[in-house]
């Protein structure tokens, strides 16, 4: 199992002290949250971008995924949501990330609809993303919080470079058991995204082990040497914990729920 930790559990963290905390607290790569108000987005210039590269090779730490915020079910014109991933996707080749992540953000609308808009703009923007060598990845989230509603999607475009995103947590508020989520998932898995929250009704972001998530049935159901990747929502719950003094815990977490059964 490869670990890695989203920026969004240290917002604004300068690079350089992201890659220090990473490869101190033994994790191989980061989920790199692509937002304005972060240092690293796609309004970076060239050698802003390779300055962030190097900082990442120095420290031995991949960036594994630019974690955007494109709504591909969203309603309106494809044009704007287009152009928007592709800035994604060229961000994610200039840092040598593997995975761009979306969100579905299909709102209230019919989810027939929401999964034509959402197959059509991944369809879209698959060539560009296959020449760049980025795969994007639809993440289980708000509008298609289920495996099976991503899967749904991801299978309809039929592309290798779109992929699917599990975060645990959705597909559990969702109803499904991580068995049936991995099922639908798995011809389509990027990696997983692990938390953990108290209950449905609280999920401020608790330390890995101290919520009620299945985080040790979805870690069954994987493959020994893909990434799993802790999202503490920091940025959403200021009265949360901090990150940084969870790391070291949380990785002998994982590792312990993932290790081979005897």
């Amino acid at each position: 199992m490869k670990l890695a930790f989203s920026t969004l559990g240290v917002p604004g963290m300068p690079v350089a002290d992201v890659v220090r905390l990473a490869a101190g607290q033994g994790y191989q790569g980061v989920e790199l949250r692509a937002h304005p108000e972060e240092p690293v987005h796609p309004g970076l210039g060239s050698a802003e971008r390779a300055a962030v590269v190097e900082e990442f090779d120095r420290g031995g730490v991949e960036i594994l995924t630019v974690a955007g915020y494109v709504k591909v079910a969203a309603a309106g014109e494809d044009e704007p949501v287009l152009a928007e991933l592709a800035g994604l996707v060229e961000l994610a080749r200039d840092l040598g990330a593997r995975y761009v992540r979306v969100f579905p953000g299909g709102g209230d609308q019919d989810p027939a609809e929401s999964d034509a808009i959402a197959a059509r703009r991944l369809g879209a923007a698959a060539p560009h993303a296959a020449d760049l060598g980025v795969r994007i990845l639809l993440e289980t989230h708000d509008s298609h919080r289920g495996g099976a509603d991503v899967a749904r999607v991801v299978g309809t475009v039929g592309h290798e470079q779109i992929g699917a995103l599990w975060d645990v947590m959705h597909t559990w508020l969702a109803g499904e058991e991580p068995v049936a989520s991995h099922a639908v998932l798995a011809p389509h898995l990027g990696y997983v995204q692990v938390k953990d929250v108290a209950s449905a009704e609280d999920t401020t972001p608790l330390a890995l082990g101290a919520g009620v998530l299945p985080l040790r049935e979805c870690l069954d159901t994987l493959d020994q040497d893909g990434w799993v990747c802790w999202e503490y929502e920091k940025r959403w719950y200021p009265e949360a914990a901090r990150l940084p003094e969870l790391l070291a815990a949380g990785r002998e977490h994982l590792l312990r729920l993932g290790s081979p059964k005897q």
